[in-house]
């Protein structure tokens, strides 16, 4: 499925009226997860700004021992200092990287604005090096866009 298609999908679950937050974003990344090949790892992360610290939301993927994570630690902590994209073609080259499972091969963050602050970040690795693209960089900037609205 293009990521053309995926956005009417997207748009249908963040406007469902019958789901809760958490299960919308369950959702996003479920479909996510589903419909991208190489979207293996598929969650939220949302900042606490007076800890300085993210907080694992909603995922899918294998498990997770990085529920909270320091701002500057790791590709997520330094997008919730950055506010900028962060795409990492192959984690065993990134020295500020926390290794989550020996499988992850590549990873893209891309944070979460509300009102122009950045609230979070949707945090996607991949078994396979070097799978993103401007495309998919778009499309998740796009998917936050619209999950900015249940905020």
């Amino acid at each position: 499925m293009t990521f053309k298609e995926l956005q009417p999908k997207v748009i249908a679950i963040t406007s469902s009226a019958t789901s809760t937050r958490d299960e919308k974003l369950l959702a996003i990344c479920q479909l996510l997860n589903e419909s991208v090949d190489y979207y293996n790892w598929v969650g939220f992360y949302f900042a606490n700004h007076d800890t300085k610290t993210l907080h694992l939301g909603p995922y899918v993927g294998a498990e997770t021992d990085h529920t909270a994570i320091p701002f500057g630690k790791g590709i997520c902590g330094q997008v919730a200092e950055s506010n900028a994209n962060f795409v990492v073609p192959d984690v065993s080259a990134q020295d500020n990287y926390i290794a989550c499972s020996f499988t992850v091969k590549s990873e893209i963050v891309v944070p979460l604005f509300v009102n122009g602050v950045n609230i979070g970040q949707i945090d996607i690795d991949s078994h396979v090096i070097d799978p993103f693209t401007e495309a998919d960089e778009r499309f998740l900037e796009f998917v936050n866009k619209e999950i900015a609205k249940l905020f």
